[in-house]
């Protein structure tokens, strides 16, 4: 005959209840547990086979079990059940504990952070369905490295012939990607796509001599984009230049550098150390 009714938990395994034996002599009413219940209704507590009045008998504080009135003498003559106490653990199987087995206070309950988490503070995701952990530094929102540079004097440049600028003054560099000192390069250790800008004032310091002027973004040492100017020599002396790009960086040799040419007709020609006039900045963006 098949069984009949709720089936049978084949699954858990209960554990034993727990028992303690004492030797009563007359005289002694503490008597040290081997664990601490809860309450004195969470054990039952014979005297030679007689339960004792949990209310009035017996009292606890912790592991230790005071009678009322001294025990008599005897040979294990009082022992000691605890029907609630957990002696063991049950660990969940795998893939059982889902969202019905929590409630706020998962989160709620405990003390929250007060400040941006760090690069290395975990969290969980759900990659495809698989729970994996991930740095906070793989989900920010942060467009570093960034940099902001000018230049601080003039710099001449002979005519009609490139030459790199020299943005020497750092306002920020978030991630020191940036060498004012030597190269004047922007080379990011992250990989992605930056946006790139740099504006340039030349002049060449005689009016009506301007015919042309050139500034570019160099990637990696070679031409990547231009803006120029072609005015003949009907425009005067100066013109403040400006290009930008979204550049992508592998994120370890990857560098940009700033390049003009000015084309005159006499006078000297020079990219002018003015911060007003005269910029070099990128910056990652993010999620590109």
């Amino acid at each position: 005959m098949a069984y009949v009714g709720t089936p049978i938990d084949t699954t858990n395994q209960f554990q034993s209840l727990v028992g303690k034996r004492f030797s009563g002599n007359a005289s002694t009413t503490a008597f040290t547990l081997d664990v601490a219940p809860s309450s004195t209704l969470d054990i039952e507590v014979f005297v030679e086979n007689v339960r004792q009045d949990p209310n009035s008998a017996y009292s606890l504080s912790g592991t230790t079990l005071t009678f009322a009135a001294a025990p008599p003498s005897g040979t294990n003559n009082i022992y000691v059940v605890h029907q609630a106490k957990a002696v063991g653990t049950i660990s969940p199987a795998a893939g059982t504990v889902n969202a019905d087995s929590f409630d706020n206070t998962v989160i709620s309950g405990h003390t929250a952070l007060a400040a941006t988490p760090d690069d290395t503070d975990e969290f969980l995701i759900s990659d495809a369905g698989t729970i994996k952990r991930i740095d906070f530094s793989f989900i920010k929102s942060s467009c570093t490295p960034a940099f902001l540079a000018k230049n601080s004097a003039n710099l001449n440049m002979s005519d009609d012939t490139i030459t790199k600028v020299n943005f020497d003054t750092e306002d920020f560099d978030s991630d020191g990607n940036y060498d004012h000192s030597s190269n004047y390069r922007f080379t990011p250790q992250t990989a992605g796509k930056y946006m790139i800008y740099a504006q340039a004032f030349l002049t060449t310091q005689a009016a009506n001599e301007f015919n042309s002027g050139q500034l570019w973004i160099y990637k990696n040492g070679s031409q990547h984009i231009e803006t120029n100017s072609n005015q003949g020599n009907n425009f005067p002396e100066a013109e403040t230049l400006n290009v930008s790009s979204i550049v992508t960086f592998n994120g370890s040799s990857d560098y940009v550098e700033i390049y003009a040419r000015l084309n005159s007709e006499g006078g000297t020609s020079r990219v002018v150390g003015d911060s007003i006039y005269t910029r070099f900045y990128g910056f990652r963006i993010p999620g590109a």
